[in-house]
């Protein structure tokens, strides 16, 4: 079902719970994986999708349209994975090296990722960029978003994601070659 579709029987209160049902279930998954990417674990990622879809539920009605609904979800999904990340950051008042070696133990009890060491070593790299360059890093390389797309979720410039996306790549690259 299209999202014009889905906003249409939205506004209309006998059908919302049924509209409500279709979005979760069209944009569910790639919202878990966008979140996983970000924080590498699933009780995280699975309350972090959660809130994301009681926030989409609690705005949708406000909705002006003036992004797609996909990237507006989107928005809402790393704001939250970025909002998580800093309060782990000033919660257990780690740095970021203390934050980078928590997600990196997640990332190895990751039974999806058991006996796939190039990805595991390109996820440990991914790891060592900062929050935002590993946004832009997963949405770019992961989910094959164009960088139009990436600017209504970041509330970012495009050349400032290209560039950003480009260092990022660099510093993957270099990582991945000193091992």
């Amino acid at each position: 079902m299209e999202d014009q579709e889905i906003l249409a029987k939205f506004r209309d209160p006998a059908s919302r719970n049924v509209a409500f049902n279709q979005l979760v279930r069209k944009y569910q998954s790639k919202v878990y994986w966008h979140v996983r990417k970000m924080v590498l674990n699933h009780d995280d990622a699975d309350d972090i999708t959660q809130d994301v879809f009681i926030k989409v539920w609690n705005h949708l009605e406000n909705f002006r349209q003036d992004a797609s609904l996909y990237t507006w979800i989107y928005r809402i999904a790393t704001n939250e994975c970025l909002s998580l990340l800093k309060s782990k950051r000033r919660k257990f008042l780690l740095p970021l090296t203390d934050i980078t070696a928590e997600l990196t133990t997640n990332l190895e009890a990751d039974e999806s990722l058991a006996g796939d060491e190039i990805e595991l070593k390109l996820q440990k790299a991914i790891l060592t960029l900062p929050d935002k360059q590993r946004l832009v890093f997963n949405l770019r390389y992961y989910d094959e978003m164009p960088y139009e797309q990436m600017a209504e979720v970041t509330g970012t410039s495009v050349g400032a994601l290209k560039a950003s996306y480009h260092h990022a790549a660099k510093k993957i690259e270099a990582q991945m070659n000193t091992d």
